[in-house]
């Protein structure tokens, strides 16, 4: 196979690279320094050289001082420009992405790292914005060369990957027993309200186990939220129920608030809050992993907020026929590690 001829469409050194490669390898490492006409005649007619080249230098030199480089290295800072990074999730590549970053800096001959952060920045989505830039300006500092730029971006990445979005799936582990808040279609409570009972159960994320979660914007943040958790299996909401009176039902075993499940309507009360588990009055993103607590308010009959409760489960337990099932409730005690929960982000569902 002849090596391809040079005509303005790859990098002068890169073809120079190949060229000495092909050679090399091709014809008994002859070497190549001492240009001759045979390799004269691999640059493409259109690109005219000036006399006396005799040595790969003069070669590379001539190359890159024709107009056809600076088009070619134009071209490539445009497309930089209108480089876009999406994430897996909507169907990208990151290192493809990553790839291709780099050989158009390398094209262009982009070899400043702050201008190459800025091209970097400029092809990252414009939603969620201000996580992104708050993100990237942090962890670019003291960034001095492209393997560390590219290092701290696969590390925006992942963190980007593990935010809980508005419609993600999630299921929620007990810190304390290790198991996940699930619920059963259909199966309900033979007291008090007579919903679709909720228990912590497997120490596997199972169908049964998986939640919806629902909030007004794409990211939930720690301050000023509001959610909603939707059981999957079932489509019934997460919540605590009450009478006309505003009578709240109380959990099959105590004196505690019972929790449910069931659809968006009156009588329910289904908007949750989070915070973190550690942080008082934390500031950032969900994601997954966090530790937090959830809390729900309970109103009066002329809907006045009394209290907020607690989203806990104990080591009390409840029979409903043959079968024994772990104590889920709500409650205003002083918080605990009963009332610890681990939000966990499901990247792949398969509903049974």
């Amino acid at each position: 196979m002849n090596h391809p001829k040079y005509n303005g469409n790859i990098h002068p050194d890169e073809w120079i690279n190949d060229l000495q490669a092909y050679y090399n390898i091709k014809q008994n490492f002859i070497n190549i320094n001492n240009v001759n006409v045979n390799i004269i005649s691999l640059v493409d007619s259109t690109i005219k050289l000036p006399t006396g080249i005799d040595n790969i230098e003069k070669l590379r030199n001539a190359l890159k001082e024709d107009i056809s480089f600076t088009v070619f290295k134009n071209t490539n800072k445009r497309k930089l420009q209108s480089l876009k990074y999406d994430p897996e999730r909507k169907g990208g590549d990151t290192s493809y992405f990553i790839s291709t970053f780099r050989k158009l800096c390398y094209n262009a001959e982009i070899n400043d790292i702050e201008e190459q952060k800025r091209y970097l920045y400029k092809s990252l989505p414009n939603n969620h914005f201000d996580y992104i830039s708050n993100e990237f300006y942090e962890k670019m500092k003291n960034v001095n060369s492209i393997n560390e730029l590219i290092k701290r971006f696969e590390e925006i990445v992942l963190e980007e990957s593990n935010l809980i979005r508005n419609g993600s799936i999630v299921a929620l582990k007990h810190v304390a027993t290790g198991k996940y808040l699930s619920s059963i279609k259909n199966l309900c409570y033979t007291t008090g309200s007579r919903n679709q009972l909720v228990f912590v159960g497997s120490s596997e994320p199972i169908p049964n186990s998986l939640w919806k979660i629902v909030f007004g914007d794409e990211l939930a943040t720690y301050a000023n939220n509001s959610i909603k958790l939707q059981h999957v299996k079932s489509e019934s909401l997460l919540g605590i129920y009450f009478n006309y009176r505003r009578d709240y039902y109380k959990s099959p075993l105590n004196n505690y608030t019972e929790v449910g499940c069931r659809g968006n309507e009156s009588y329910f009360t289904i908007n949750w809050k989070f915070n973190h588990n550690k942080l008082k009055n934390h500031q950032g993103y969900l994601k997954s992993n966090d530790i937090i607590n959830l809390s729900v308010k309970k109103y009066d009959i002329n809907g006045n907020n009394i209290q907020d409760e607690f989203l806990r489960s104990h080591d009390i337990q409840f029979t409903i026929g043959n079968d024994t099932f772990q104590e889920v409730v709500c409650h205003n005690e002083r918080l605990g590690g009963n009332d610890e929960w681990c939000i966990e982000l499901i990247h792949e569902v398969k509903i049974f």
